[in-house]
């Protein structure tokens, strides 16, 4: 959990504003930017998820017959 230490700052009794340290900022920042990519990556998995799918070592072994047959 992110743990963080606003001051408030109030304007005629009600708090109106956030005062965050750097440290503090920087990593709300971060932890928002890194839920962003997680929403993005799990869009992405559901929009994929019929598509085909290739591990590694079958990329490899197509690219090393297209160079193949490309030599000869």
């Amino acid at each position: 959990m992110l743990k963080v230490k606003p001051e408030y700052l109030s304007k005629r009794g009600r708090r109106e504003f956030v005062v965050l340290t750097v440290e503090d900022f920087e990593r709300m920042k971060e932890a928002i930017e890194d839920a962003d990519d997680l929403r993005t990556l799990r869009a992405s998995k559901r929009r994929n998820a019929k598509a085909p799918y290739y591990t590694i070592a079958e990329v490899e072994g197509r690219l090393r017959a297209n160079r193949k047959k490309k030599v000869t």
